[in-house]
């Protein structure tokens, strides 16, 4: 007996793939950050520290210079990473097993610490209060904001209200 597939089903399978993408990216991210710790590393001393930025006195007394506390936020960061990347490809099993309940709270588990760490971590605190945006050398903000948006917009797909044959 042949089915003919609804728009539901075909939004469960835009979470899953969604989902896997980002799983897949954070993943991938997570890795190189530990297998490759320095050049990373360097990235985040440099936005720490504030020493490309225009060097203004009224912001420059945010910088954190201390190597101790740059490595402990970048080595956070790569745990932060680690968790959400084991979150999602959880959330992405789930949704390739059809558990959509399951699925959808993984996912959005997952979806919501990219967010964080993309949205209040680099985009917010590293952007503006960092002034990362003043760096013509290490300015992560369109990188930051492209995970971001693709991660909002997979959050967007996978609460979207599932249909009945969704629930199958």
């Amino acid at each position: 007996m042949t089915t003919t597939p609804t728009r539901h089903t075909g939004l469960s399978l835009a979470a899953g793939v969604l989902t896997g993408i980002l799983a897949l990216y954070i993943a991938l991210v997570a890795l190189g950050n530990i297998t490759d710790f320095g050049t990373n590393q360097q990235f985040v001393r440099h936005v720490l520290a504030m020493d490309t930025t225009f060097q203004d006195d009224d912001l420059m007394w945010r910088a954190i210079t201390s190597t101790a506390l740059q490595d402990t936020a970048y080595v956070l960061i790569i745990a932060w990473e680690t968790v959400a990347a084991l979150v999602l490809i959880w959330g992405a099993w789930l949704w390739a097993r059809r558990d959509h309940d399951r699925a959808r709270r993984f996912s959005t588990y997952g979806l919501l610490m990219l967010l964080l760490l993309f949205g209040a971590g680099f985009i917010a605190i590293g952007g503006e209060w960092f002034a990362m945006w003043q760096s013509k050398t290490w300015n992560g903000l369109d990188a930051a904001t492209r995970v971001f948006l693709l991660s909002g917009v997979a959050l967007i797909v996978n609460q979207l209200p599932a249909g009945r044959r969704d629930a199958s």
